[in-house]
């Protein structure tokens, strides 16, 4: 296995910026000095708690205790292990990646699936790109139905890279079998249907995608992951999904659609002030609202939309205006969008369009451009005024029943709000919207309230989902984690401080003490490589933790050597109180049956109150 050299490494991260990695995922604002702040991918949270330090390189979560370097973040957000990590930053950022002499580079049987993957479906997106291009019959059809019946210009499918599958397939899997990618790259990025048992030849690669229009499917970093392809005249009638106008990739390795939303990569640079993202059915309304200039555009992927989608969203913007389609199918998606919106502490619009549900955004934005967006904004629905239309249309000629059925509705939505301030607000709406009295409405809530806590607590506890962690707690202020600390902020304690403390005073049973231990005994030998190049002294990810929140941390203290001597007195009481008390015991017990006789045991707690009273110094000057 390749090994990659510590000083490219080093290098690596002195090179690039760390807000520049972070600010892919997560919008980041000034926090006063150097730092920033952003929303944290690590967990769902509402308000900022997630600090980057471009200037030491580490990030911390105040809220999740989630901390590390430029390195650790990309292993937990992309799901790497460290070469591929490293790997992967030298590739983004044009670094050249150094290994050992002797370990070679990576070779294709070296790469992880995962990262084999994305770079089958970036070959892939090519060479469907080129057949669209091509002037041929497949891509003279596919770019006539591009600009002539869809009505897009070459330039948009330019932008999003647009490609084209002919009724055979493209010519896909030998593309893939000439750049050599392994066989379960090949099975596993769902582009082809392969029988388990059989063996990979160009014979048994049977190309998912005929005959279609290829639109790329990218994940919120850029990376393509996936396809949709769009029905033509061109697919083969011996087509699995003939019939289907739509048929997405399997999910794989790279793609899970619950996870995803289509144009998300490019959206989230463009949101702001003013600026909510704009949610939509399909990819092809996100390409007409991108192709008039509405740039926060995004939608789901073909499927029903999910919390992991909106918590996602929630890290760039809190502001969702919903642009579904006026059928009911589009009302029904809606609604089933409302509660999770508002669970996720997203603010929620409405755009709706008049008519008998044959216009949808796509045909609107064709025929009256970006100036139709400013006139269906001033309409907007508030989320109360939406779900209380589609609960009860007339409420001028509704009966008592039919409010109040409409109205508990309405509650099972307001409910998802976690803030008790929006949901007095929405309460309010409701009563407004539905016509009943506000002091009604507030009781008939806070029944509703206690009925789901009533049917909760006789619901049986939920266990976590098998292979999920509990959060571990903090790391308690121990005297080991406050010479730590120490250590890593005032580097010239270390070496005295090596010299003081026996190594028995220290707990090694959690991470701090663990560490301090190693880090003394390299300063102690004179090998300690500085705060910066720590990597392989840290032995597990709790570690790689540990060590950059307190990298993160100021300290709160003007005399690094009054705190070394306050941590080296209490290690000491720690581990000399405890032999003391056992001795005044024995001492007290004369017919204790004790190892040592009473005057040795005398000398000894003379000694050990001697030690105990003896001013704390350190062995060298610090």
């Amino acid at each position: 296995m390749p090994v990659i050299k510590p000083t490219c490494v080093r290098d690596l991260k002195l090179r690039v910026n760390l807000a520049d990695v972070v600010s892919r995922m997560v919008t980041l604002r000034k926090a006063g000095g150097a730092r920033l702040k952003g929303l944290c991918p690590f967990h769902n949270e509402k308000t900022p708690s997630f600090n980057v330090d471009p200037d030491k390189g580490y990030y911390h979560c105040f809220g999740c205790g989630k901390s590390g370097d430029i390195i650790s973040f990309v292993r937990e957000t992309e799901q790497l292990n460290f070469s591929e990590a490293v790997e992967a930053l030298g590739k983004r950022f044009g670094i050249p990646i150094e290994y050992e002499e002797g370990s070679g580079g990576p070779s294709n049987a070296d790469r992880t699936l995962r990262q084999e993957v994305f770079d089958l479906h970036d070959a892939a997106a090519e060479h469907f790109y080129q057949a669209f291009k091509a002037k041929d019959a497949t891509g003279d059809a596919l770019r006539q139905l591009w600009t002539e019946k869809r009505r897009f210009t070459p330039e948009l499918a330019d932008e999003f890279k647009i490609g084209a599958a002919d009724a055979q397939g493209s010519g896909l899997g030998a593309a893939m079998m000439r750049r050599k990618f392994s066989e379960e790259a090949l099975r596993r990025c769902g582009l082809f249907f392969i029988y388990d048992d059989a063996a990979i030849t160009l014979q048994t690669l049977r190309p998912r995608f005929r005959g279609r229009l290829m639109i790329p499917i990218r994940d919120h970093q850029g990376r393509v992951c996936a396809f949709t392809a769009r029905q033509t005249d061109l697919t083969p009638e011996d087509d699995p999904a003939k019939d289907a106008k739509y048929v997405n990739s399997p999910e794989t390795p790279i793609f899970t659609k619950g996870n995803l939303l289509f144009n998300l990569d490019r959206a989230r640079t463009a949101v702001g002030e003013g600026k909510p993202f704009v949610m939509v059915e399909g990819q092809l309304d996100a390409l007409r609202c991108w192709s008039v200039g509405l740039k926060t555009a995004i939608a789901p992927q073909g499927t029903s939309i999910t919390e992991g989608q909106l918590v996602l969203l929630r890290r760039y913007h809190t502001k969702v205006e919903c642009f579904f389609d006026s059928d009911s199918a589009g009302q029904k998606a809606a609604l089933r969008f409302l509660p999770m919106a508002l669970k996720a502490g997203l603010e929620i619009r409405f755009l709706t369009l008049a008519g008998d549900g044959k216009v949808d955004p796509d045909l609107l934005f064709l025929e009256r451009g970006l100036a139709a967006y400013d006139e269906v904004r001033r309409d907007a629905k508030s989320a109360m005024a939406f779900a209380c239309r589609a609960a009860l249309p007339d409420p001028l000629t509704a009966s008592a029943e039919l409010k109040s059925r409409a109205a508990q509705t309405v509650f099972e939505i307001i409910a998802h709000a976690e803030s008790e301030v929006t949901r007095s607000e929405f309460i309010n709406e409701t009563s407004s919207h539905l016509r009943l009295p506000l002091a009604a409405a507030q009781k008939d809530f806070q029944t509703f309230l206690h009925r789901q806590s009533r049917q909760a607590a006789a619901r049986p506890a939920a266990t976590p989902p098998e292979g999920v962690a509990p959060a571990l707690p903090r790391t308690a202020h121990t005297p080991e984690r406050d010479l730590l600390l120490l250590c890593l902020h005032f580097e010239t304690i270390g070496k005295p401080l090596s010299l003081s403390i026996p190594h028995d005073w220290i707990d090694l049973a959690h991470p701090a003490g663990a560490l301090l231990n190693r880090f003394l005994g390299e300063f102690e030998h004179d090998l300690w490589p500085g705060k910066d190049h720590l990597e392989n002294l840290l032995e597990s990810d709790a570690e790689r933790s540990l060590v950059a929140s307190l990298l993160f941390e100021t300290p709160g203290f003007e005399e690094p050597l009054k705190v070394a001597q306050e941590g080296l007195r209490l290690l000491r009481s720690r581990a000399l109180e405890p032999r003391l008390r056992q001795i005044e015991l024995a001492l007290a017990n004369p017919h204790a049956d004790i190892e040592s006789d009473p005057i040795s045991l005398l000398k000894e707690r003379s000694e050990l109150h001697r030690l105990l009273r003896q001013p704390i110094a350190l062995a060298a000057s610090a």
